[in-house]
């Protein structure tokens, strides 16, 4: 799949800007671009060092572009592994497509989406988890989502994967070689050894399925449905915690009819707080369309802020439901409005909860909810830089070798015919090498590739 041609593309953001980047990479992309340069000391680009810089012009038939910086890369020594060439002009729209346009009759080709990183994963500067780790690093909108996304471009995971994959090798080998001696029936591969590095695998593989449930919300922000009856103070918390009036606040019963919601970083994770419809029986048409909705918003949740009023002395009879309903997410029970009531006694412990009390009109005891908020999503995790999985392909690869983990196990346990047992660890290595890429096939790279910006 290794192409010998030589593409081009702007790498910056579509629009005006300062200053825009034009690359170029390929055997060519050097002598194509000293087709159209001309520097300031007469400098010929195809004889100068690599990681120099050279200030000149861009001309099409001695007619002046732009001044503009050449940054030069050598082969093998670049991102891609080729010869490439960065031009920095200026922000023009024009002035950039001036310079693609004439880079393409110089002899390159416009790149195509992810193309610079494609060939820096086949040209093995990168495996297939780390140029995946490139578009989520350009992608990512949080600290939490840049720490993971930088931890895989450093190749952590992949190289715990491939040190699975070496120590299976291993194994496969000494049974493939039993098979070669199979009328001596001889044992090369100590079955007590490989079913220890077999429950190791599943505990390791096991560990970074479940971490894909927090990573995708990471990834993609942690939707948190505030609920409550109305007026217990939802759109007042919402706006506190967005530090904006996003919402608006009254003391009219209702006034929230449908689910407003937006995203803030705590602490570099990405939380999309839902304010909703407050719960109650009512014959109003609209309302009850957002009280329908505000039960869809839980079902969607992560994580479920249940508002209660602090004067309210029946709230705790009216929770029963939303406990129901929130089995298999993390409830946080807020009491609110302590600035009216002289103790909170009455509140301890409902359904197993402790309540978090707070005053959103005044900012009392917020802190004590976003730490609740940052435990939901066991940010010590995080912040201890496991490996955090966000890759559906890559759940998807582990849930398969998952699966022929468990085969080899029961296979182990039955005593099953040595090429049985290979077939299954094979299929172990196969889909833990499908995450580096050490097997793949282009319809694969096509799909992964085709989602990156043209110019990356």
């Amino acid at each position: 799949m290794i192409k010998k041609d030589t593409i081009t593309a702007i790498a910056t953001a579509s629009g005006t800007g300062a200053i825009a980047v034009i690359r170029l990479s390929g055997r060519e992309a050097i002598s194509i671009t000293d087709k159209i340069f001309v520097s300031k000391k007469n400098k010929i680009l195809s004889n100068q060092k690599a990681y120099t810089i050279h200030y000149g012009e861009i001309v099409d038939n001695k007619k002046i572009i732009d001044d503009v910086l050449i940054s030069i890369f050598k082969s093998p020594h670049s991102y891609t592994g080729e010869n490439s060439v960065e031009i920095s002009c200026h922000g023009s729209v024009h002035i950039q497509q001036k310079i693609l346009e004439l880079l393409i009759n110089k002899g390159a080709r416009l790149a195509q989406a992810g193309e610079f990183t494609l060939r820096a994963f086949l040209n093995g500067k990168l495996d297939l988890s780390q140029a995946e780790a490139v578009a989520d690093l350009i992608a990512s909108s949080s600290e939490a989502s840049h720490r993971i996304a930088v931890q895989q471009i450093r190749g952590g995971f992949s190289n715990d994967i491939n040190k699975l994959r070496e120590q299976l090798l291993n194994f496969i080998s000494l049974i493939e070689l039993e098979l070669d001696f199979s009328d001596e029936d001889v044992e090369f591969a100590d079955r007590s050894q490989l079913e220890n590095l077999i429950n190791k695998i599943e505990n390791h593989v096991g560990k970074l399925i479940k971490s894909f449930k927090l990573g995708n919300v990471i990834k993609n922000g942690i939707p948190v449905a505030i609920i409550g009856e109305p007026n217990v103070g939802k759109s007042t918390l919402l706006n506190l915690l967005l530090n904006d009036d996003k919402a608006i606040v009254s003391d009219i019963a209702g006034t929230t009819r449908d689910a407003i919601e937006d995203v803030v970083a705590i602490n570099g994770i990405n939380f999309r707080f839902i304010d909703t419809a407050g719960i109650r029986e009512t014959t109003d048409t609209i309302e009850n369309l957002g009280i329908k909705r505000t039960y869809q918003k839980i079902e969607n949740a992560e994580i479920v802020l249940l508002m209660l009023d602090a004067k309210d002395k029946k709230a705790k009879l009216k929770i029963d439901s939303i406990v129901e309903k929130t089995k298999d997410k993390k409830l946080i029970l807020v009491v609110n409005k302590i600035d009216t009531i002289e103790q909170t006694t009455s509140f301890d412990k409902i359904e197993k909860l402790t309540p978090i009390y707070i005053s959103a009109k005044y900012k009392n005891n917020t802190k004590q909810l976003i730490d609740a908020l940052l435990d939901s999503v066991n940010y010590s995790s995080i912040n201890k830089q496991d490996t955090i999985i966000t890759n559906t392909r890559h759940y998807e690869a582990l849930s398969n070798a998952q699966e022929a983990i468990f085969r080899v196990k029961d296979g182990l346990h039955t005593n099953i015919s040595g090429d049985f047992l290979a077939q299954d660890i094979r299929e172990i290595m196969k889909f833990l090498g499908e995450i580096s890429g050490e097997i793949t096939d282009n319809e694969v790279l096509g799909n992964i590739f085709k989602n990156f910006c043209i110019g990356k």
